[in-house]
């Protein structure tokens, strides 16, 4: 049990069980290299992921529908009153919840996120996918944050922009993809600047020069926020930055390969991160990690504000949480890949 919790666990050894079984089912990879982490992280670490992978999975399969969100919303509320569902990953995702002091406000967030999703929302300006982006990405940042033991406002910020800036990456890489399942995420006043209709794009959707254009001012931004992030990981203990910084590399690197062998076409052609190049990525965040400069402070992005507060407002109880060191660390960097192994198998 974390040491913030002197209360009797909701999870049982079964259901823990359970939760490291979906992880087994859904990937190998991940969790082969899980069973390096030492016990004490890799249990709860199985609980996060098992309920984010359910409320995924719970949307999916209903047809993005607002019910099956309203279903999930509803699972989460209890498990933070401390009277989770029947079910191993609600009892799991209630002992996280309690054991790391994290604020309902941010899992709340992300399923707000995904109401967007089911509701085939779009975005008008930057700031409104800056907004979806911080849902569905920014609090993964946050939640992980908190798992090092790390409660500050500056550095949750920068870990808010990693997180926006991951799904920026997301998002320029799969423009095709999602037009051709109805679905833009590009800023529409951007698109309307060089001339694209978005509805007729959704309905033809080419790479034109017009296009590529709003890609690249899209990975434009992502850069700027990858270079922030850097800046913060400066902040988190030692032994969590190799796996943040290579995080941030192997995202950025999707961007590059977009630009340098796919001339910004995310309509025709998938943009994917050789292993070889992941290894190298990761190679370069050990070596590069210790000299990291923490730079002049930032303001967060206006639409971090809220989890900031949230943080903030959250009591800890037992004082400070403890820093667990290289446990976190692998988890953060499991999740990175298990997101980007996901995405080149699946298309998400």
């Amino acid at each position: 049990m974390h040491p913030l919790s002197p209360e009797r666990s909701f999870a049982s050894a079964a259901d823990h069980a359970h939760c490291a079984a979906a992880i087994r089912a859904g990937s190998r990879s991940f969790h082969l290299a899980s069973l390096a982490l030492p016990f004490r992280v890799r249990e709860p670490a199985y609980g996060l992921y098992a309920f984010c992978r359910l409320s995924d999975d719970a949307v999916d399969l209903g047809g993005g529908s607002l019910d099956a969100v309203a279903r999930l919303q509803e699972r989460l509320s209890r498990a933070c009153d401390g009277r989770p569902q029947d079910t191993p990953e609600d009892r799991a995702i209630a002992d996280v919840m309690r054991d790391y002091a994290i604020p309902r406000v941010i899992p709340e967030a992300l399923l707000d996120g995904l109401a967007w999703d089911a509701e085939g929302r779009r975005y008008e300006t930057y700031a409104d996918l800056q907004a979806y982006a911080m849902r569905v990405a920014g609090v993964v940042g946050v939640m992980m944050t908190l798992m090092m033991g790390v409660r500050d406002a500056l550095t949750l910020a920068r870990a808010c922009d990693l997180g926006v800036a991951m799904q920026l990456t997301n998002i320029a890489r799969d423009v095709g993809e999602d037009a051709r399942a109805g679905r833009l995420y590009l800023p529409l006043s951007w698109l309307r600047d060089v001339g694209v209709d978005p509805d007729a794009f959704v309905r033809a959707p080419v790479a034109s020069p017009a296009v590529k254009h709003v890609v690249a001012r899209l990975l434009g931004e992502a850069d700027v926020l990858y270079a922030r992030a850097r800046r913060g990981v400066a902040h988190l203990p030692a032994s969590c930055r190799p796996a943040i910084l290579a995080a941030a590399l192997l995202y950025a690197e999707i961007g590059r390969e977009l630009c340098r062998r796919h001339a910004l076409d995310s309509v025709s052609q998938r943009a994917r991160v050789s292993g070889a190049r992941k290894l190298a990525l990761l190679g370069k965040a050990v070596t590069l990690s210790p000299w990291l400069s923490r730079g002049a402070p930032e303001p967060a992005l206006d639409a971090a504000s809220f989890l900031i507060e949230a943080v903030a407002r959250e009591p800890v109880r037992g004082g400070p949480a403890r820093r667990p060191g290289m446990g976190v660390q692998f988890v953060y960097m499991l999740d990175m890949f298990e997101r980007l192994e996901r995405a080149e198998r699946f298309g998400e």
